[in-house]
């Protein structure tokens, strides 16, 4: 017998108005709902920062704001907005012009001699999880499309927008996939913090100037904003694989180079002031905490064999990072960064806060999220045949 869900109804009103006044009035109440988690993940990342959490404080800031204002918008207001996937685009943008220009200085080509171990590593985590969705599916009596797109490693929209297309149970992708990324990037933080002891560095102080107001810095801030969002707009538009991640961070790779290269520029050098990452982590840990306050109500059996699911992912985490190791010449850190099974945002977040091999986390991630998404359709068409052979009566 199949689980079942019980999901609370639709608590947006059916209007007839017309469709551009209802769009309007839908990215106001939007905008008001991401306003309302930035307010409140700003006070909730200088509280974790006294705990010495470290930097990645302000994503868990921003997972409990979401989490909240989504709750309180059901409850208090009977509002059900959907989280809002245009401002993790945004959040993805910001923390990848910070890591491109912390890579600025560094050698990414050093690296590009470790591709091929990066796409094993990538094709052992897309097969472990294949299997891992076929034993959640058969345990939990789920079709196995749903239980595929739910413990792959992916997206957490990607795999949510991947079934609603195909008529799959959203609630319960969106559930596992976000019970993986949280604990990702819940658990690895900690594990680094506690392993490298006072190597961690501190959040940032409360005193530290979170923007240069200088006015040459605040033009090339400026500059450097048009130009992230003319590359990173059309890589969205044209469904470009990590476009928006990717696109800012050789943004912020090539434009300290492309200054020195113009002749009517004199010595300037330009570094993302910490704003930007700090309102990029924020916005990454705001939509997966709007994931959170977006749950239906499940049952207990639901929520169990989720987490069942995810542990089994961790463990495959584990395994692959344990082969890298075997593989290359990292260090554990550094292949459990690499390894991680989601949240690659977070990961190159919490490899830049260590400046532990930045390059070699970068690299890494970025393979995989290329290799997973280029490869979407093959894998969505092996799920389909293999869901509809497993349904075909006997």
């Amino acid at each position: 017998m199949n689980q079942s869900l019980s999901v609370a109804p639709s608590l947006e009103e059916h209007t007839h108005e017309d469709p551009v006044v209802t769009k309007q009035q839908r990215f106001t109440k939007q905008l008001i709902v991401l306003v309302l988690e930035m307010l409140l993940a700003l006070p909730l990342g200088l509280l974790l920062a006294k705990f010495q959490i470290g930097r990645i404080a302000w994503i868990f800031g921003g997972i409990a704001a979401g989490t909240v204002v989504l709750q309180g918008c059901r409850i208090f207001y009977q509002y059900s907005p959907q989280p809002n996937r245009t401002a993790r685009k945004v959040g993805m943008a910001l923390v990848g012009l910070t890591v491109g220009a912390s890579n600025a200085h560094g050698n990414l080509a050093s690296v590009a001699s470790g591709i091929p171990i990066f796409i094993f590593l990538t094709l052992f985590l897309l097969l472990t999880g294949s299997c891992i969705g076929y034993i959640y599916s058969r345990l939990s009596k789920t079709n196995l499309m749903t239980a595929m797109l739910a413990t792959v490693p992916g997206g957490v929209g990607i795999m949510a927008a991947i079934a609603a297309d195909y008529n799959k149970n959203v609630s319960l992708v969106a559930l596992v996939q976000a019970i993986r990324v949280t604990s990702v990037v819940i658990l690895i933080p900690f594990i680094a913090k506690t392993s490298t002891g006072n190597y961690y560095p501190q959040t940032l102080p409360i005193n530290t100037a979170w923007l240069n107001f200088d006015p040459s810095q605040l033009e090339l801030l400026l500059l450097v904003l048009v130009i992230t969002g003319l590359v990173v707009y059309p890589a969205i538009l044209f469904k470009i694989p990590a476009g928006d991640f990717f696109g800012a961070l050789l943004i912020g790779i090539g434009f300290n180079p492309l200054l020195h290269s113009l002749p009517f520029v004199g010595d300037i050098s330009f570094s993302p002031p910490p704003i930007i990452n700090l309102l990029g982590q924020m916005l990454l840990g705001i939509t997966i905490g709007e994931y959170w306050g977006d749950k239906p109500n499940f049952r207990k059996r639901t929520v169990g064999y989720a987490l069942m699911s995810v542990a089994m992912t961790l463990i495959a985490g584990a395994i692959a990072a344990i082969l890298a190791m075997q593989l290359t010449s990292w260090d554990w850190l550094t292949c459990l960064l690499v390894t991680a099974p989601g949240g690659s945002a977070e990961m190159i977040l919490v490899s830049l806060t260590l400046n532990h091999n930045v390059e070699i986390v970068t690299t890494g991630h970025l393979v995989r999220l290329i290799a997973i998404n280029s490869s979407l359709p093959l894998w969505v068409f092996l799920f389909r045949r293999l869901d509809e052979q497993l349904s075909e009566p006997v």
